[in-house]
């Protein structure tokens, strides 16, 4: 189907231009999707139909995928609200019974905040906020309870071991070493999936014989920005989406020196064929059977304009981004799924929206 004047407009208002030296063309409109002189009232329908969601890759701790159709503002927001306000669970009080070891209990105890624990979905989402109460306030349901505090609890004691080899027992103690004490209903909402760490083989402290750990944790639901270890992603980034238009045809040694100045896989060489030959263009004249570059995927370019700092390559080529296209990278710590987690951030954003409509209303009345 042949573009129309008003596709290309669009196109063209959506890309933003890579040059050698300067990027141009950035978003810079008052508000998103508004161009001056235009009436570009927001439409749910027209949003909706413009939306798009694909995912390029979907595994439990690492997720690709595009989002499509949505302003820079809002892709943003998601980002952030994956790094800082999706709640999760993490170790917020340790009670130290005991700790002969060199590691201080402040430092001890941050190492443990810092261990991701993972659980039946459908019990980590039971689990309810705690408040812990001050001099101030201390309401009813304050209290330490089944749904919102889980217990853990470390013993571990250095001892030598009977070989007398070096290898001590206990000398080393890792997060497989903390056992978690069930609680009232805890019991049922994690049946078939215990809470447990992430990786058993994270290294908490090393004893020498006669050091002994002992200690009560108590895990509480929190979020990002008030402390990194309740953050559930590792990263979450996005880029847009590149774009690479071959204006005139590079050929040859031309094409092959092309073809390195990206990365791997996205541009590929084919043939010049007959038809090529048969379309005027004088350029592929007595030039069949010879190397043409094309653009395979630009989804893995990483924009880095190195095409253009050779003249043999000026006027053939043109680089952008889509402005719309946002292809994020979510790499979850283990706690929930990558997948889940940008759900858990699209409800935040709702919740947000709606408590801000709520605060209009009573304004307005």
């Amino acid at each position: 189907m042949a573009s129309t004047a008003n596709d290309d407009e669009d196109a063209r208002r959506r890309t933003v231009h890579i040059n050698a030296e300067t990027v141009t063309n950035i978003t810079s409109t008052d508000f998103p999707g508004h161009h001056a002189g235009e009436d570009a009232s927001w439409s749910l329908q027209k949003f909706r139909d413009g939306l798009t969601v694909e995912f390029h890759k979907n595994q439990t701790h690492d997720a690709v995928f595009s989002l499509v159709g949505i302003d820079a503002s809002i892709a943003n927001a998601f980002r952030r609200i994956l790094l800082a306000e999706v709640p999760t669970l993490a170790i917020e009080k340790v009670y130290v019974q005991n700790n002969t070891s060199v590691i201080a209990d402040e430092v001890l105890a941050h190492r443990l905040g810092l261990i991701p624990f993972r659980g039946s979905i459908s019990g980590l989402k039971w689990l309810k906020w705690y408040f812990a109460p001050n001099d101030e306030q201390n309401y009813k349901g304050m209290d330490r309870t089944d749904y919102n505090t889980v217990v853990f609890q470390l013993q571990a004691k250095c001892m030598r071991n009977p070989d007398g080899s070096d290898n001590h027992i206990n000398g080393n103690v890792y997060s497989e070493q903390i056992q978690w004490i069930e609680q009232g209903r805890q019991k049922e909402q994690f049946a078939g999936d215990p809470i447990s760490p992430v990786s058993e083989k994270i290294l908490i402290a090393k004893m020498r014989p006669g050091q002994e750990l002992d200690m009560t944790m108590h895990a509480h639901l929190g979020v990002g920005k008030d402390h990194a270890k309740f953050s559930p992603v590792a990263t979450a980034t996005y880029r847009l989406m590149p774009m690479i238009t071959i204006l005139k045809p590079i050929l040859g040694a031309d094409a092959v020196k092309f073809q390195g100045c990206f990365s791997p896989g996205v541009i590929d060489l084919e043939r010049v064929t007959a038809s090529d030959v048969a379309s005027g263009n004088p350029v592929y004249a007595d030039r069949e059977g010879d190397e043409k570059a094309v653009v395979k995927n630009p989804f893995e370019d990483t924009v880095s304009r190195e095409c253009l700092r050779h003249d043999e390559f000026k006027g053939k080529v043109k680089l952008g981004r889509r402005q719309d296209h946002f292809i994020f990278s979510v790499e979850s710590t283990g706690q929930y799924p990558s997948d889940i987690l940008f759900s858990d951030a699209v409800g935040v954003l709702k919740y947000k929206a709606k408590r801000l409509l709520r605060a209009m209303e009573e304004i307005d009345g």
